[in-house]
């Protein structure tokens, strides 16, 4: 029986788990390769080894330069869905799955949106934040069912993530939200991987063999996270979450947050302390409109208003 409703059959056609992920030699996998400078590193010392990690590292952005064309390609893509309604979803597993969920759950405090907008789905699910659940990622049937529970649809945008670029349960993800029509992301260490072939846009940062051979959650890990940072922050602020370069759209949830609130109003308007708190008091604590209030001498719901024609941008709401 089909892991995928009717209405939602892989577009590859694979007759099985087997032919959707092939058997694969792990020594033919980037990231399994051994890294020969750090062949003795068990024979170092404290200062040795911490040299050689930080030397590694520095390979990591370089990597991430190479991949910055995808990058733009799948922001494009993201910041279309989402003006249209769409969200976006991250898959992965281990290491992987955690950085998308990581990255989803910052999106709400720091940028102001909906909790659903940008989601992180891990393999063996959120035990597997704190608990490895490293066989989860080989049910290929997973990862549509964890899209069906988000009631995935095609406006949507999905990116796998994946080190090796091999993982099962992404690729199910993939192969379903590609039966809906829905663009595909794919996030891997690894250029030309399975899931670098299947994605509508693949970006594969490669930074090289790991300073302990497999041990993803290091450059490749980084590498990721890089690249996860660029497609949320890039996407939030082509939506006008920002103002120059203010989170203009923070939630303030604690003490900290409601100072930064104030601070961000005094330092785009100009106004004191007093000022700033007594426009954030009027419009319940929304930067954006006290800002607005503040520059344009109107009332909040007039800032409103503006903003609202505006598409939310300040910058456009002020003129």
């Amino acid at each position: 029986m089909s892991a995928f409703p009717s209405s939602a059959e892989p577009t590859k056609g694979y007759a099985s788990h087997e032919e959707a992920c092939p058997v694969v030699q792990i020594k033919t996998i980037g990231t399994e390769q051994r890294n020969p400078n750090t062949l003795e590193i068990d024979r170092a010392d404290t200062a040795e080894i911490l040299r050689l990690m930080n030397e590694e590292d520095k390979k990591v952005a370089p990597a991430v330069e190479q991949v910055l064309p995808q990058v733009e390609k799948a922001v494009d893509v993201i910041y279309a869905h989402m003006r249209c309604g769409g969200r976006l979803i991250y898959c992965g597993c281990g290491t992987s799955g955690r950085l998308g969920v990581l990255d989803a759950s910052e999106c709400p405090p720091t940028f102001g949106v909906e909790p659903g907008l940008v989601r992180g789905v891990i393999a063996g699910g959120p035990d597997a934040l704190t608990n490895a659940a490293e066989g989860a990622e080989d049910h290929f049937e997973d990862g549509a069912k964890d899209l069906q529970a988000l009631d995935f649809r095609a406006q949507d945008v999905l990116v796998g993530i994946a080190a090796s670029g091999r993982t099962p349960y992404v690729l199910g993800a993939m192969d379903y939200a590609r039966a809906l029509g829905a663009p595909v992301i794919g996030l891997t260490c690894c250029p030309g991987s399975e899931i670098d072939r299947a994605a509508d846009v693949g970006i594969s940062p490669d930074p090289g063999p790991e300073v302990i051979t497999g041990s993803t959650r290091m450059k490749c890990g980084t590498a990721q996270k890089m690249v996860l940072n660029m497609l949320s922050t890039c996407t939030m602020v082509k939506l006008g979450k920002v103002y120059g370069n203010l989170m203009v759209d923070v939630k303030p949830s604690n003490e900290k947050l409601v100072h930064r609130c104030i601070s961000i109003v005094r330092e785009t308007t100009g106004a004191d302390e007093k000022t700033a708190v007594a426009a954030l008091e009027a419009c319940g604590y929304k930067c954006k409109t006290a800002i607005v209030m503040l520059l344009c001498s109107v009332s909040a719901g007039e800032a409103e208003a503006r903003l609202g024609r505006s598409d939310g941008r300040v910058a456009d709401a002020i003129r």
